[in-house]
């Protein structure tokens, strides 16, 4: 693929590993994946508490141990967490960005990220962005 610049580059990639993948429906980080698994996109849960599946996806304990092509690392993680979850998703080498929803964000983990490579989203919800291509917009990547 070309070089990542813009929204819709990244809603172009199609697998996307969650973590932090709530198994209450109340949550964001329950109702933002299965938005996204309803747009078509193959979603991978991990969170190293749940067991067995979530929406009928079978969970995985960190990025690292998902055996097929991740795309995307959506974080819903807190800032603390960020460098751990920056470390599990730089085992792989077939990740191409790395996002931290809406109210994260983490300067030190977002520079190592962006110096192994990876497009660097931060502070962002995947749900109002892929709305937002949908009515139109392509924002850049900042």
């Amino acid at each position: 693929m070309s070089k990542i610049a813009s929204m819709k580059d990244i809603f172009a990639l199609e697998r996307i590993a969650v973590v932090g993948f709530s198994t209450n429906p109340s949550k964001p980080s329950h109702t933002v994946p299965k938005y996204l698994m309803e747009q078509g996109y193959v979603v991978y849960p991990v969170n190293p508490r749940a067991e067995g599946d979530i929406l009928g996806q079978k969970v995985y304990r960190s990025v690292a141990e998902i055996p097929g092509q991740v795309d995307v690392v959506c974080a819903f993680r807190p800032p603390q967490d960020i460098p751990a979850v920056v470390e599990d998703t730089l085992q792989r080498t077939d990740v191409k960005v790395f996002w931290m929803q809406l109210g994260i964000s983490h300067a030190e983990a977002a520079e190592k990220a962006r110096g192994h490579g990876l497009v660097v989203v931060e502070d962002r919800c995947m749900y109002v962005e892929h709305r937002a291509l949908e009515r139109g917009s392509d924002e850049p990547v900042r």
